[in-house]
């Protein structure tokens, strides 16, 4: 593994049959940073990261994850990476700390740890005063907020986000950007942040990097990607404006 980069692809491929959902992905993620990963639907995002999971099989090429191969060593992996998906999922007649409590024991946290632990992540969460209320009378917002709380259990170095203000309200969004950037400045955790929210992840990116049809096509930080797609000028671009440039010359 290269020295200060957590995550690496060479070459990363994924091929359904006929179809090709990510190709020859080639990516440095370094330590500490947060890195956006932009594309529309079936750009091959989330593909991208059940690879880094070890949860599908690559096609062709190698990657590593805090050094270690998804392949090979999947739950070793996913010790040191937390993983929100799109669609959290819960047992609605859990609250939230049962939920917590669930999540420590299938990480062989002992019940005094795990006690003490929970009632940090519920603060840190914004979850306190709604420790004891069934995860299925929850908001969307309040899901996303239990599975990052869910996650951190773990103490992970790395954490992958999938869409993770989809669906929430403006001030549920701002909420959760605000929380996974103190996440990263607090505690040094890595982020692969996958989001069409482009306002959002230029916010807190330090780099991005934008991939349509299963291809990287674009890579650094919003900075230099614009001053590739439009030269030196007194004008700042947005990201979105740099996305648009670089979605309509493919």
């Amino acid at each position: 593994m290269e020295i200060g980069m957590i995550i690496e692809t060479t070459e990363l491929s994924k091929r359904y049959g006929h179809q090709t959902a990510v190709k020859d992905l080639s990516l440095r993620i370094k330590e500490g940073e947060i890195f956006g990963f932009l594309g529309p639907n079936g750009a091959g995002k989330t593909t991208t990261l059940l690879m880094l999971l070890g949860l599908t099989q690559p096609s062709g090429g190698s990657a590593t994850v805090c050094g270690l191969d998804p392949v090979r060593m999947a739950r070793e992996v996913k010790r040191h990476v937390g993983y929100l998906p799109e669609n959290v999922g819960f047992y609605g007649d859990m609250d939230a700390v049962q939920s917590l409590e669930y999540v420590a024991a299938l990480n062989g946290i002992g019940n005094k740890g795990a006690r003490e632990k929970i009632d940090d992540l519920l603060d840190l969460v914004g979850l306190k005063g709604d420790a004891r209320k069934k995860t299925g009378a929850f908001s969307r917002g309040m899901k996303q907020r239990l599975g990052i709380a869910e996650v951190l259990m773990k103490d992970p170095t790395v954490l992958f986000l999938d869409e993770p203000t989809l669906g929430l309200d403006p001030e549920g969004a701002i909420q959760m950007i605000g929380l996974i950037q103190s996440l990263n400045q607090s505690r040094n955790i890595t982020v692969l942040l996958s989001s069409h929210n482009l306002s959002q992840v230029q916010r807190i990116s330090h780099r991005v990097g934008i991939m349509i049809a299963g291809s990287l096509i674009a890579e650094g930080s919003i900075d230099a990607l614009a001053e590739a797609s439009f030269g030196v000028g007194e004008k700042e671009y947005s990201l979105e404006e740099v996305y648009l440039k670089y979605f309509q010359e493919v």
